[in-house]
Order: structure tokens, then C-alpha cells, then sequence
């Protein structure tokens, strides 16, 4: 044990013989070693002990979304095929964005040329309010 003692290093002295006195943190300022921020008057909760919970695994696997005509080649988009085109406008007959239908940039745009002509031979209606 005496050689432990003996091999262990003394910290190094910072010059200064005069004892180090910690002053109280102010409002809003970091201690040294607290690894927590500072608490601030819109906290929702209070600061928690350092014990987190375990991360939740998903709900569910959102499924990857493809194209549904590059899928199906089979499948043409023609303005004169409403039931078809209903699929990709919402309920207030707004067309829906790509990444919401899945569709790839190529038969989204011949989708919402397909749409406007449809609404142009009163096919489609261009609002809600205009009833069959």
C-alpha cells in the first residue's frame, strides 16, 4: 500500500495558497459539473432526476409508398375516367401532392392535367359546392 501512496500524482496547485471559496450560482447561470439546463420560467415539467424512460417502439410500419401506374401498367389516366381521378383529389377537391398519393413526378403531372380537363367538361367539380 505504501508504494500506491507513493505512485499516486498530486493534483497540480494552481499557485495560489488561499482557499478556493465557490460562490452561489446566479439565476440562469451553469454550475461547474451540472449537466442539466438551467430551469426556465416556461418549464412544462419539472427537472427530472436523471432517469429517462426507454424509447417506445412505433405504432405501426408505415407502409413505402409507390406509384400505383408504374405499378400497374395496365392502369391509364384518361379525363374521361372521374371514378378513377376521385382517388386523388380530397374531399374539398383539391388535388392531392405526390408524396400524399405516392405518385412519381411523371404520372403526377399528367394526373393533374387529367384532373383540369375533367373539371373543365364539368366531369369533376372544381369546389364543394358544386353539386351533381
Amino acid at each position: 500500500m505504501a508504494e500506491e501512496a507513493a505512485t499516486k500524482k498530486e493534483a497540480p496547485s494552481t499557485g495560489s495558497d488561499a482557499p478556493t471559496t465557490a460562490r452561489p450560482a446566479a439565476a440562469g447561470e451553469r454550475r461547474e459539473g451540472s449537466d442539466r439546463r438551467p430551469a426556465a420560467a416556461g418549464d412544462r415539467r419539472p427537472a427530472a432526476s436523471g432517469d429517462r424512460r426507454p424509447a417506445r417502439r412505433p405504432r405501426f410500419v408505415r407502409r413505402r409508398k409507390f406509384c400505383k401506374f408504374c405499378a400497374d401498367t395496365s392502369i391509364q389516366i384518361d379525363h374521361k375516367n372521374p371514378d378513377m381521378l376521385k382517388q386523388f383529389i380530397t374531399e374539398r377537391y383539391k388535388i392531392l401532392p405526390s408524396r400524399v398519393s405516392g405518385t412519381c413526378a411523371k404520372h403526377q403531372r399528367a394526373l393533374t392535367t387529367a384532373i383540369k380537363r375533367a373539371r373543365n367538361l364539368a366531369l369533376l367539380p372544381f369546389t364543394p359546392l358544386h353539386h351533381d
